[in-house]
C-alpha cells in the first residue's frame, strides 16, 4: 500500500503542495505538521508567488482526522497536540503572505472541510460534497469552525455542524461561498486551477500580499483561539461516547470491505 506523504513541486512561481494518505487522505499529526511547515516554507520563499494545495487521487479530497490517532489520545496534552495540527494548517494558510488556492477533487469531511474553507480561493469537482461529522462521534468542529464560519457564515456553519450525518452538495458549498467554482471532471478542474494560477502570477506580489492581509483582518486572535478550541476537542475525544462511536464506525467500514 502506498505510504502517506506531502510533496512540494515549484514551477514558474507556482508551488503545488500535494498530500496523501491511504485512508481516504485522512490526516494524522505527522502529515498535518508537514503541510503546515511546507506552506510556511513557501510563504518565505521569494521565488514562490502562489500556492496550490491539493490531495492525491481522484476520490476523497480529505477524510479529516485519523481515527487511529483519535482513539489513542489518553490525556489532555496529547489531545491538544493532535487537534493543534489542524489549527496549525489553518493558521499557516492565514498567515502566509501568498494566496493559497485549493483544489478539491472529491468529498471532504471534518478537517478536510476546514482546509477547504481556509484557502483563499477554492476550486472543486461537482461531486465534492462536504460534511462536518464531528458531533456524530461526540466531539464538534471546534478547531475548523472559525474557518468554516468565515466562509459560509454562522447559519451555514450551524447547519453543517448540527446535521452531522448529512452531506451537503458541491452546489450547496458553491452557493455558500466555500467553493468559487465547480467542474464536471478532473481534467476540467485542473485546467481551471492552472488557468487561474497562470493569470494570478502576472499580478503584483506586493499587492496580493496586502490584499490578503485585508481579507484576513479580524482573525489576529486565531493563534490562541484555535489552540483553545483544540483543548475542547482534545478533552471530548477521550469520552466513552467518542471511543465507542469511532469503534462502531471502524467496524462498519471493515464489514463493508469484507462484503465486497
Amino acid at each position: 500500500m502506498k505510504e502517506a506523504f506531502v510533496d512540494l513541486q515549484t514551477k514558474d512561481g507556482i508551488a503545488t503542495i500535494t498530500f496523501f494518505h491511504p485512508a481516504s487522505n485522512s490526516l494524522p499529526g505527522e502529515i498535518l505538521k508537514k503541510i503546515a511547515d511546507t506552506i510556511t516554507q513557501c510563504g518565505a520563499d521569494n521565488d514562490v508567488k502562489l500556492i496550490v494545495l491539493k490531495s492525491e487521487g481522484e476520490k476523497a479530497f480529505c477524510a479529516g482526522a485519523s481515527f487511529d490517532e483519535l482513539v489513542a489520545i489518553d490525556d489532555h496534552e496529547t489531545g491538544i497536540k493532535f487537534f493543534s495540527g489542524f489549527a496549525n494548517v489553518i493558521n499557516a494558510i492565514r498567515k502566509c503572505p501568498k494566496f493559497v488556492l485549493g483544489r478539491v477533487q472529491g468529498k471532504a469531511v471534518g478537517g478536510g472541510v476546514g482546509i477547504a474553507s481556509a484557502v483563499d480561493y477554492c476550486f472543486a469537482r461537482d461531486n465534492a460534497s462536504i460534511k462536518l461529522s464531528e458531533l456524530a462521534v461526540g466531539i464538534g468542529p471546534f478547531v475548523v469552525g472559525p474557518a468554516v464560519e468565515r466562509k459560509v457564515g454562522l447559519s451555514g456553519m450551524s447547519e453543517l455542524a448540527i446535521a452531522a450525518w448529512e452531506w451537503r452538495s458541491a452546489e450547496w458549498a458553491l452557493n455558500k461561498g466555500l467553493y468559487q467554482s465547480i467542474h464536471s471532471s478532473i481534467e476540467e478542474l485542473d485546467q481551471a486551477v492552472d488557468a487561474f494560477a497562470q493569470k494570478l502570477i502576472t499580478y503584483s506580489p506586493e499587492a496580493m500580499r496586502e490584499l490578503k492581509q485585508v481579507f484576513w483582518q479580524g482573525t489576529e486572535n486565531w493563534d490562541s483561539l484555535l489552540l483553545e478550541r483544540a483543548g475542547i476537542s482534545g478533552d471530548l475525544v477521550r469520552s466513552d461516547f467518542t471511543r465507542n462511536a469511532i469503534a462502531a464506525f471502524k467496524a462498519a467500514v471493515e464489514k463493508k470491505k469484507q462484503s465486497k
